[in-house]
């Protein structure tokens, strides 16, 4: 794995983390009874969205790595996925 390809792989890593943390533990207009006029009810309130990218980093760090040091040492290769899933290439002579 080169430089390019684990900057991808942590950048991929970090927002589908990021889309999973956004939505914990958010505060809304509704749930706090002051609607500003013109907002919708959903709209958030209480965010926390710097708590929430630090934590996002904290995960996907510890993601990548574990997924770095598979892709690396070769534990999980394409052909294993392959023979699990597809069979569709050749067998290693």
């Amino acid at each position: 794995m080169g430089i390019t390809s684990g900057i991808v792989l942590f950048a991929v890593i970090w927002f589908m983390t990021w889309l999973v943390v956004i939505p914990i533990r958010i505060k809304t207009q509704g749930d706090l009874g002051e609607i500003v006029p013109g907002t919708h009810a959903g709209s958030p309130e209480v965010h926390n969205l710097k708590r929430k990218a630090w934590i996002t980093t904290g995960v996907s760090v510890v993601l990548w790595i574990i997924i770095a040091t598979i892709i690396l040492t070769g534990t999980i290769t394409v052909r294993d996925i392959d023979g699990w899933m597809f069979n569709r290439m050749e067998p290693l002579q």
